[in-house]
């Protein structure tokens, strides 16, 4: 239940009660048999069950994105944080930005 109270806590402003509560509720118990999984697989080392760990994973992770909780899918959703500036584009901006020194003109000299 934790991670339920935690997913609608981090989610309250883009997850809808009455439409995307059903998926979350899904999520949440992936994540139960997911962990119930790893612990299976720690006590058998059954390889098998290493392909199901990936492929419940996979379910999560898309899961996940379709309620938005990914950075690229937050700003389909037009939810994303504005981005700050990496260095690189930081380091280009002022380069652009850069006024050149006055250049002396030679023949104004006295």
């Amino acid at each position: 239940m934790q991670l339920w109270q935690a997913a609608m806590t981090t989610g309250q402003n883009w997850i809808a009660r009455n439409s995307d509560t059903q998926l979350l509720l899904m999520v949440c118990e992936q994540m139960d048999r997911r962990t119930n999984l790893i612990d299976k697989i720690e006590e058998t080392q059954e390889w098998r069950l290493y392909r199901a760990l990936h492929d419940l994973e996979k379910m999560i992770s898309t899961n996940l994105s379709l309620l938005g909780f990914t950075p690229s899918d937050r700003t389909r959703l037009g939810l994303a944080e504005v981005k700050t500036a990496s260095k690189l584009e930081e380091l280009m901006n002022r380069k652009a930005n850069r006024v050149a020194p006055a250049m002396a003109d030679p023949s104004s000299s006295e």
